[in-house]
């Protein structure tokens, strides 16, 4: 009998601490979620970081430049752009990727980043799942420009050329929006055209300005000024209706490619984890932004067309552009290490 009891409260004992043990983690757990609420209530409460994946000067950085203030009146917060350039945008989202889940740290999402560079990099240092979406920001539409000594007046005139003779095409980077905008312009009309990729913008625009290259697919703000000045001409707009920016060109869509549709894209990510308070905070705060009469008016005159609206619409819309870009890439066999 005595061992018997002796047993009994033995194992009685064993459940008392496994129910203390219970008891404490279930207490550890709501103090925790007290704290994460509190926090979330109050946030924010200091300066918050904006990891923009690409060098000062570029299409990226002036978009978070024309925001960054604005938002921060809103948040009643600093919010402090830091450029982080390299490997086509992955050095700087891995390292947004990385950041503690608590909303002081955003990451500058732009459309080659997430939805090309997946597709031509074998090693990424993150995926989607790595992030939480706040704000779908803006579409920035492409204009194709020629040489203006050649004889092309319109997206047509331009296939009946290819089929004379090759022609070609320079964009800032292999993988990039300018390349493969090209690509599937020829993948879907049989134009022969050739890509010639340069290391940045600036050589690629320079290229066609002095007539080595036949085409090239820009932003409206960077080959607009050598349109106006007449050393090219604009010959069709890349996405599905025309930009106020250039009002008088048609799409590439209306002249004879109906389904032709293809922009560079801008949005904020988080940190996968960060608690929904704060994003809807941060979602709220982005969509008051691009509601101020000032900033519209900055970001139409640089040739963005402003999106926002609920964070989801930012996940769909990488999900559909991966869909867009993965047969073209898998086309040319683009592979970069």
């Amino acid at each position: 009998m005595t061992g018997f009891f002796f047993a009994a409260s033995a194992s009685g004992a064993r459940l008392r601490v496994v129910v203390l043990r219970l008891m404490a983690a279930a207490f550890a757990c709501a103090v925790a979620m007290t704290a994460m609420a509190g926090a979330a209530q109050s946030y924010p409460d200091r300066p918050i970081r904006w990891i923009v994946p690409w060098p000062p000067g570029g299409g990226a950085d002036l978009l978070a430049r024309i925001l960054h203030a604005r938002l921060g009146q809103v948040l009643g917060q600093p919010v402090v752009i830091d450029n982080r350039g390299g490997a086509a945008g992955n050095i700087g989202a891995a390292a947004g990727a990385r950041a503690a889940p608590d909303g002081y740290t955003l990451t500058f999402a732009y459309s080659a980043t997430h939805s090309i560079n997946p597709l031509v990099f074998p090693r990424m240092p993150f995926t989607e799942d790595d992030f939480a979406p706040v704000i779908f920001l803006t579409l920035v539409p492409q204009v194709l420009v020629v040489n203006a000594n050649l004889p092309v007046h319109n997206v047509q005139e331009l296939i009946a050329l290819s089929k004379k003779r090759q022609v070609t095409y320079a964009s800032s980077a292999p993988g990039s929006i300018g390349h493969l905008g090209g690509e599937l312009l020829a993948s879907m009309t049989g134009a022969n055209m050739l890509h010639v990729p340069y290391r940045g913008g600036g050589p690629a625009l320079t290229a066609v300005l002095s007539g080595e290259i036949d085409a090239l697919i820009g932003i409206p703000v960077v080959v607009g000024p050598q349109i106006k000045a007449g050393k090219l001409r604009a010959i069709g707009i890349t996405t599905s209706k025309r930009t106020v920016v250039l009002p008088g060109v048609p799409t590439i869509a209306e002249s004879g490619v109906p389904t032709f549709d293809v922009s560079s894209w801008n949005g904020v990510l988080v940190p996968a984890g960060t608690p929904p308070e704060v994003i809807a905070r941060l979602n709220a705060a982005f969509n008051k932004t691009l509601a101020d009469p000032k900033v519209r008016a900055q970001l139409a005159e640089a040739g963005y067309e402003i999106v926002g609206g609920e964070p989801e619409r930012m996940s769909r819309f990488i999900v559909s552009e991966l869909g867009k870009w993965r047969p073209v890439v898998k086309k040319v066999n683009l592979h970069v290490e």
